[in-house]
């Protein structure tokens, strides 16, 4: 097992001595992709190495509905393989990392006259249990709906199909997949954006890399490479006749959980175009989501939620809790994220008719992969390895191994119970340093969060963190959870990170004036629409 710390200074030594190796597979993206195929080539032993061009999780992983789950609307499409793959991968992470995959119920409501009515529901829920291998759902009547989600719409309303799968946070599951690479063998850098793939005739032997921290170049050398760029996988692959990504947006509000209280998640089909709608409680806050649209904008520019999306979901919100009277003040933070999802070219396709399946494409010495879901990032790992074994003359066998390896328990005794499950799921080996850590600081919550103080201090010294969005948007997730991007928080935050993070106090101010501008315009609500 590797013990060697994982931080900025670590990765300016190491960075030449990496550049210097020939590795039998080089995985590009650091996202939950490219750190899935990462994990399974190291635990097969092979010589592997990920580099991502901003930072782990910076792209469509950290942006997701951080739903782990088959996709009930999948089975209406008749997609059965990918729904019975997703429920099979929700059910090996919710055992694996309990604490970071959590279950959590969700409810359909039926309102006279609707489609789908409850019998049709039924019929999909039961099929989705047989996919699954359980039953996992039943029908609650009025009485039990007003108990389970007070305020919700009265007018018609029927009752509701309860059905149960399961959320995560997306940037935290990244990093311990990541973790787990690491533990096995393989490494992985951030901050190294591709600028070319290398080849040797018609054969992709490396990749020439730029360092954005220092500016200097690199070339890798590798016996087969992996392209893992998710919306960006057109640029490096050799693409023959129209760009097979279709990149589409898809936006959230995020919302103080006092504000509107949720104990499940709540489906339902928006009232303007039939798409589904999902209002869950995540992280001791309420996300509404999600809008699904082409995202037509520089895919360079970090992505940002429109006037007219905020509009979209405040009306869905309105259209089931109309006494809430959710409106834009109310409104913690936003964010939207790209999905690579791969087009099926014929016109008039609607966003959401598009299928999720992941797509390989190959060409000697590379495999390109795009499309597919946050939860089944393990069979489409498994896929890539196929496709990469015989161009490094490796053999290739599925044997089912956990992507979480058994870690001895280290005790918190100065936490609950559920606090040192949620730490656990987290930080995973990690958390031996993280006790270290609260011995020393405590075990005080930054703000309303339930983040630890010690946690940002873990993050600091163990996670590569390269720029302060790295630590408030996607090592934790305080830039989201807390009023104005835990400005009110940042004199502390800089009093335990700085010194920790070696920056001066020029680089310090620097940060925290770029990061606060980039939660400005990307992260909280935009300029109402023109009328």
């Amino acid at each position: 097992m590797r013990v060697t710390a994982w931080n900025a200074r670590w990765r300016e030594q190491a960075l030449p001595g990496l550049a210097a190796e020939t590795w039998d597979l080089i995985v590009v993206g650091g996202g939950i992709s490219g750190a899935g195929i990462l994990r399974e080539a190291a635990r097969r032993g092979w010589k592997c190495l990920l580099i991502e061009q901003r930072d782990f999780a910076w792209g469509t992983s950290s942006r997701s509905s951080k739903m782990v789950h088959g996709g009930l609307r999948y089975v209406a499409k008749g997609h059965l393989r990918l729904t019975h793959e997703s429920v099979r991968e929700r059910q090996r992470l919710l055992g694996e990392v309990p604490g970071l995959v959590v279950p959590l119920g969700y409810i359909f409501p039926h309102y006279r006259g609707a489609f789908p009515g409850p019998k049709v529901m039924g019929g999909l829920l039961t099929l989705y249990d047989l996919l699954a291998g359980r039953r996992n759902h039943r029908y609650a009547d009025l009485p039990q709906l007003h108990y389970l989600v007070p305020g919700l719409k009265e007018q018609d309303l029927l009752g509701g199909s309860l059905f149960t799968d399961a959320l995560t946070d997306d940037a935290r599951l990244v990093i311990r997949v990541l973790s787990e690479a690491r533990a096995a063998g393989g490494e992985a850098l951030n901050g190294l954006r591709v600028v070319e793939l290398c080849r040797d005739g018609d054969r992709v032997v490396g990749l020439l890399a730029e360092d954005s921290e220092s500016g200097q170049r690199f070339r890798f050398r590798s016996r087969a490479t992996a392209l893992a760029t998710g919306a960006w996988s057109d640029r490096l692959r050799r693409v023959g006749g129209p760009a097979h990504i279709r990149p589409l947006r898809g936006s959230h509000l995020l919302l103080p959980s006092w504000r509107l209280p949720l104990a499940h998640a709540l489906s339902f089909l928006h009232a303007a175009d039939g798409r589904p709608i999902f209002i869950f409680p995540w992280e001791g806050a309420t996300v509404i989501g999600t809008t699904d649209l082409d995202h037509r904008e520089d895919l360079d520019l970090e992505p940002r939620i429109s006037a007219a999306e905020v509009d979209y979901l405040l009306a869905a919100c309105a259209q089931q809790f109309p006494a809430a009277r959710i409106g834009p003040a109310d409104v913690l933070s936003t964010w939207a994220g790209v999905r690579p999802v791969v087009g099926s070219g014929a016109a008039g396709t609607r966003p959401s008719d598009e299928t999720r399946e992941h797509a390989l494409w190959t060409e000697p010495g590379c495999v390109a992969m795009a499309g597919g879901k946050l939860t089944t990032f393990r069979p489409q790992a498994l896929d890539v390895l196929r496709a990469c074994a015989p161009m490094i003359g490796k053999p290739f066998a599925d044997d089912d191994g956990p992507t979480f390896g058994s870690l001895p328990p280290v005790p918190l005794p100065q936490l609950a119970p559920y606090q040192q499950q949620r730490l656990c799921g987290r930080h995973g080996r990690e958390l031996p340093a993280l006790a270290a850590l609260l011995a020393q600081l405590g075990s005080e919550k930054v703000g309303t969060s339930e983040t630890l103080w010690a946690e940002l201090a873990l993050a600091t010294e163990q996670e590569l963190v390269l720029h302060l969005d790295d630590l408030l948007l996607r090592r934790t997730r305080l830039g989201l959870l807390l009023a104005s991007g835990a400005a009110a928080e940042l004199p502390r935050i800089r009093q335990l990170c700085q010194p920790r993070l070696g920056w001066s106090d020029e680089r310090w101010q620097q940060e925290e004036t770029r990061y606060l501008a980039l939660w400005r315009r990307c992260y909280s609500l935009p300029a109402p629409a023109a009328a």
